[in-house]
């Protein structure tokens, strides 16, 4: 099987996880809050966050099973992370994957709670997974990590460096920084966590850790780059939003040529990092180019 097909039988697998892990606890949850948490989950996407968890455990020989309640979970926290971001009071977005955002659809109160949910139900999913049964010491250094990635010394604290800071005003430094944290933290964190479930070696975790790091950065320059250039019609939502909010994102920083040779530095810094891997790495080749090149 070529590796872009790998990666399409990995994203339909995510589809039927997500969906045996949410139905399991729906007849539990009120509604409107169930629909709002299915909404969002649901909604498609890329999906790039739990097939990088797969991928990276299946570089290391890793069994499947083991690793998709977390990567569920990781897409849980991807998932709540969006409501949230495009609430009035963050980013103020109307779309998210061309279709109304939650708070639009549900109202900011239930929009809020369904992102809490999602946050904490992604905790749940991994502490009642098998792995974490039949190895609970491997399943708690994957919660852990995957914790610290996403709490304030990651994911949240770089949405708070990036609400922070005033319109126009941030230096090149801190716009690397804020994507450092809003980003590439988690994805990092979903490579090492695949490494480490799957029973990878210490130089194994830090190289697919690595990988992740870049590639997360790859992931937001080229975002930025076709916040600037892209459409709504690619995108599925508002574009040039954070220029004319005076957010400095990489372009804006660093201006669009310098942009566009970062993102080439970090597409071949991303491979270089797994260049000791056999084909068994070929699906995290494969990300690395599809999200170089996506245009949504």
């Amino acid at each position: 099987m070529t590796a872009a097909r790998t990666i399409v039988r990995l994203r339909r697998l995510v589809e039927e996880g997500l969906a045996g892990t949410f139905s399991s606890e729906a007849s539990r949850i009120p509604s409107p809050l169930r629909e709002a948490m299915e909404y969002s989950l649901m909604a498609g996407g890329k999906r790039v966050r739990p097939v990088l968890l797969l991928s990276a455990g299946l570089a290391v020989g890793a069994e499947e099973g083991d690793l998709l309640p977390f990567a569920c979970a990781v897409e849980y926290i991807h998932t709540y992370s969006l409501i949230h971001d495009d609430l009035p009071a963050m980013d103020d977005d109307d779309f998210r994957r061309g279709k109304p955002t939650s708070h639009k659809v549900f109202g900011e109160g239930t929009a809020i709670l369904a992102g809490d949910a999602l946050l904490t139900d992604a905790f749940r999913v991994m502490a009642q997974s098998p792995l974490a049964q039949s190895d609970p010491g491997r399943a708690v250094r994957a919660i852990a990590d995957l914790a610290r990635a996403a709490g304030g010394g990651g994911m949240v604290g770089g949405q708070q460096m990036d609400l922070s800071a005033a319109p126009g005003s941030s230096k090149a430094a801190e716009v690397d920084e804020i994507e450092l944290r809003k980003t590439a933290a988690l994805l990092a964190s979903c490579a090492r966590t695949g490494a480490f479930l799957g029973g990878g070696t210490t130089a194994q975790v830090d190289a697919l850790g690595e990988y992740g790091t870049r590639l997360g950065l790859l992931f937001q320059v080229t975002d930025d780059i076709l916040d600037e250039t892209g459409s709504f019609e690619e995108m599925g939502k508002g574009i040039a939003k954070d220029r004319a909010r005076g957010k400095w994102t990489y372009p804006v920083a660093h201006g669009m040529p310098a942009a566009i040779e970062r993102a080439s530095e970090l597409e071949q810094a991303a491979l270089a990092a797994v260049s000791a891997f056999g084909a068994e790495a070929d699906p995290l080749r494969e990300l690395v180019g599809m999200v170089r090149n996506r245009r949504k």
